[in-house]
């Protein structure tokens, strides 16, 4: 009984269990690998491979769900390709000027004549005087008809400062005839060349003064908040004494210190450098902070331990992981400096005439009368806001599309 017990014991063991089959030395092996069902086993499903997208592509790929941002992102790169070619896009220069024509309302571009069909044309006017105040005062006449051409002749001017023009993209045909689509100011100088050639000098003072704030900002904010110690007080107490420096009376002060054979554009420029390198505070603290809770994370301290140098950790670990704040700060400060540009020239310490801005431009628009009067010398309040407002709608966006935990 003992001997049939054993035997059981042992076949039991010898036999394969259910889904394994005897190897060639005895062994259990799973059904399949190796022997005749090798060929009907089941095989393994290939591992599923996924591409790989770069840092900027995925940024790109969230930006654009961002719609307000996208429109804003298209407004600004147009206004740009206007500024880039502010004298060929322009009717007129912003020396022409007429002063038989000064207030001139603006006048509607038509495209069909009832007696000399398509084409695009503009009615003139009829001037009257008042003979006790000696105002003009313009009326539509549709009696005249001024036709309007594509790529005309009209007054010379260099492009770029470097090719000879004369062709402009819209004009009359007749370049001693009246065109004023958005008005003329008190001098009767063309309101539309002057608010395209005023962006030029608004546009890149905010770029350049912002430049100068950023870099300065980022590199003794990095590193006051990495070295830490005697290096972030130095720094931190300079921060201090920078930020307790009123604004206003600093411009006046630099107004004054400025050598007075300087040009209005140089002088203004000059001055925005030195406020934009006064103006880096705000960004040092931000970067400083972030320095002082990244270098403590445990993805720094890998990267130091495995040998990487200050500047690799610095420029490959730290900096890429607030990219968001950096982006949407840059894009911020542009339209805050074109704000400032404006508000400085408004009052009177900015640019002057004959440099051309939008500060300048609205200068014009402080006097009610004039207003009244006039009150297309608003237009380029009306430029200020549509490109300040695109330009948040990208610093949101791309402040969005940046930040890794949304």
């Amino acid at each position: 009984m003992a001997e049939k017990t054993v035997d059981a014991l042992r076949r039991s063991s010898s036999e394969p269990a259910e889904g394994v089959q005897l190897g060639p030395a005895g062994e259990q092996v799973p059904l399949g690998i190796g022997g005749d069902d090798a060929a009907t086993a089941p095989t393994a499903a290939p591992l599923a491979t996924g591409g790989t997208a770069s840092q900027w592509r995925l940024v790109w790929r969230k930006f654009r769900k961002h719609k307000l941002a996208l429109v804003g992102a298209w407004v600004v790169i147009a206004i740009y390709a206007v500024v880039a070619f502010a004298e060929f896009l322009s009717p007129s220069t912003t020396r022409a000027q007429d002063a038989a024509y000064a207030y001139a309302p603006p006048q509607a571009l038509h495209v069909y004549h009832p007696t000399e069909g398509l084409g695009l044309y503009v009615n003139g006017y009829t001037v009257t005087q008042d003979p006790e105040t000696f105002a003009l005062d313009f009326a539509v006449d549709e009696s005249q008809y001024i036709p309007v051409g594509l790529l005309v002749k009209g007054e010379p001017y260099e492009m770029w400062g470097l090719i000879p023009m004369e062709r402009h993209l819209i004009g009359p045909e007749d370049p001693d005839q009246p065109f004023y689509l958005w008005g003329a100011d008190r001098a009767g100088r063309d309101m539309l060349t002057r608010i395209i050639y005023g962006a030029r000098v608004s546009l890149s003072i905010g770029l350049v003064g912002v430049a100068a704030s950023f870099v300065l900002g980022l590199t003794l904010g990095g590193l006051s908040g990495y070295y830490g110690g005697k290096l972030d007080a130095f720094i931190q107490r300079i921060i201090e004494f920078l930020m307790a420096i009123p604004s206003l009376p600093l411009w006046l002060a630099l107004s004054a210190a400025v050598p007075p054979t300087w040009g209005p554009l140089t002088r203004y420029f000059a001055i925005t450098v030195i406020l934009s390198v006064i103006g880096w505070t705000g960004m040092a603290r931000v970067v400083r902070g972030r320095f002082l809770s990244l270098r403590e994370e445990d993805f720094i301290t890998a990267a130091r331990l495995d040998g990487c140098s200050r500047p690799r950790i610095i420029g490959r670990h730290m900096l890429p992981s607030f990219s968001s704040h950096m982006i949407a700060s840059l894009t911020m400060a542009v339209p805050g400096m074109i704000l400032g540009e404006t508000a400085l020239s408004f009052l009177g310490l900015g640019l002057q005439s004959p440099a051309v801005s939008w500060g300048v431009l609205l200068q014009d628009a402080q006097n009610i009368r004039a207003i009244e009067t006039a009150p297309w010398l608003m237009l380029p309040g009306a430029a200020i806001f549509v490109t300040v407002l695109a330009m948040n709608f990208v610093g949101d966006g791309l402040r969005d599309a940046a930040d890794p935990y949304k």
